[in-house]
């Protein structure tokens, strides 16, 4: 019995894999891969790093996160870099938006794997990074300009994919009963609204984007049925499409400087 949520065996490879995790190392990859690129982008432009004020301090020059694969309207439709929805939400803007960032990644995609299952976790993570930026950008080149919601010209972070990750909670709630899973989604909507709205500079179009698609993303995948063989080749597919546009981005950035 799998409970409808979790292959146990893995199609096979479940001694290899369990030796990483539950989560198969997501988790850790995602808080790794995030440090690695704030060191790297801190690295790129040293002269650059701001230090004033405790929301801007130890920020990586804005040309090192251009470079690097910053999204928003300018990089989308100023450069046409429109692969930058993929980077974007492994990039981080300063040292507390990076903490803050992944202790929120250590606490909520554990629980997101236990109902959804890794391969799935990874697939509704990146999924609503792609529609969290992707909004932001758009409603700055199209829509109105209205306080706390006009999206952003040039945006980074891990919490539109983390709200993401909260919708996904919050479908579960809907899908199985279960109260407990849908009241924590609630709350943390909550807060994250709440926060955007009083702490200026924040991308609230981003996590509303990405509530949104993993909300999406979580009905489409359903965690009432077990995961597939394919739902793992699709998270490695888009870590490797994310990948590539890390290359993409690095490599015409510079020439663009």
């Amino acid at each position: 019995m799998t409970c409808g949520r979790w292959n146990p065996g893995m199609w096979g490879f479940g001694p290899a894999l369990t030796r990483l995790g539950r989560d198969l190392g997501f988790t850790p990859f995602i808080i790794t891969v995030c440090i690695f690129l704030y060191g790297a982008t801190l690295l790129f432009d040293r002269a650059g790093i701001q230090t004033s004020g405790i929301l801007n301090m130890l920020s990586p020059a804005k040309e090192s996160l251009f470079v690097f694969g910053a999204s928003g309207a300018v990089p989308i439709f100023g450069y046409g870099r429109w692969w930058t929805v993929l980077t974007a939400g492994w990039l981080h803007g300063g040292v507390l938006h990076i903490l803050f960032n992944m202790m929120a990644v250590r606490n909520v995609a554990p629980i997101v794997v236990d109902f959804y299952g890794a391969s799935r976790t990874a697939i509704i993570y990146i999924f609503s990074g792609i529609t969290g930026f992707a909004a932001s950008s758009l409603i700055w080149a199209y829509g109105p300009r209205l306080p706390f919601l006009s999206g952003a010209r040039l945006t980074v972070g891990a919490s539109a994919a983390i709200a993401g990750l909260i919708g996904a909670i919050y479908f579960y709630g809907r899908r199985t009963g279960h109260r407990h899973a849908g009241d924590q989604a609630k709350q943390w909507i909550f807060y994250l609204l709440i926060f955007g709205f009083v702490v200026q500079g924040i991308d609230n179009w981003a996590h509303i984007g990405g509530l949104a698609g993993g909300y999406l993303c979580a009905k489409i995948l359903d965690p009432l049925y077990p995961e597939r063989i394919d739902h793992l080749l699709i998270a490695l597919g888009l870590l490797i499409a994310t990948a590539i546009a890390f290359a993409v981005s690095i490599t015409q950035g510079l020439r663009l400087l």
